[in-house]
């Protein structure tokens, strides 16, 4: 399929039929998936797009009511399509199909509120349950990935209380920023503040938190789950 966009029949259907935009970059899992449930009698496969950009394209001219996205896609994400669909036809549902979800992707994925997640090595029977519980207005997520997501959003939410009670929300946002490696440059830039600013607020959170190295900072925003 090589990153084009395959358009199935427009035409109505008879029957109630869940009518789906699947997309993925493997081409041969992409088939198989289509007439998977193409072969299933209740799904209309309307396209198979092989890039985020082609799936974007099927979406807003097909109108699926379902978008299956798989998260890496060759030009963007799939998190990057979800985001792209919920602005331009939010009344599509969306599922991601995906061999591996780390943590920061599902979080993600649960802001940009995704109706379904399920990992290709499930039972195609799950696949097909969650699409007819999606389309009819549920959600459907993993229950091993999603335990991870919210143990790591409790852990953050905890730390970032503990973290409040030591320093003011600019400081913790300074400390994140440190943390993920950036200059004094970089931060004064993005916040819109002086080096001279930077550096008054770092000396002070030192204080605070009787450190006095950007390696501490890091290791007291993991230990706070800030990042």
């Amino acid at each position: 399929m090589g990153g084009e966009l395959l358009v199935g029949p427009n035409g109505p259907v008879s029957g109630v039929r869940i009518r789906l935009v699947l997309a993925d970059r493997h081409p041969i899992f992409l088939h198989g998936l289509d007439q998977f449930l193409t072969a299933a009698g209740e799904f209309e496969v309307a396209a198979c797009c092989a890039s985020g950009r082609y799936a974007l394209q099927a979406v807003q001219t097909c109108r699926p009511d379902i978008l299956v996205t798989a998260l890496r896609l060759p030009d963007f994400c799939g998190l990057e399509l979800l985001r792209q669909i919920r602005q331009s036809r939010p009344d599509t549902r969306t599922v991601i199909l995906t061999a591996d979800l780390r943590q920061p992707e599902l979080l993600e994925a649960i802001r940009l509120e995704v109706d379904g997640v399920i990992l290709k090595e499930m039972a195609p029977r799950l696949l097909v349950q969650c699409l007819r519980k999606v389309h009819a207005g549920g959600q459907w997520l993993e229950n091993r990935a999603m335990q991870a997501a919210l143990e790591t959003v409790l852990r953050r939410e905890a730390g970032r209380r503990k973290a409040e009670k030591e320093l003011t929300p600019r400081e913790i946002v300074l400390v994140c920023m440190v943390a993920e490696g950036l200059r004094n440059k970089d931060i004064a830039t993005q916040l819109h503040i002086t080096e001279g600013t930077v550096k008054t607020h770092l000396r002070n959170i030192y204080r605070k938190l009787h450190r006095d190295t950007r390696v501490a900072l890091r290791r007291y925003a993991e230990e706070r789950a800030l990042i």
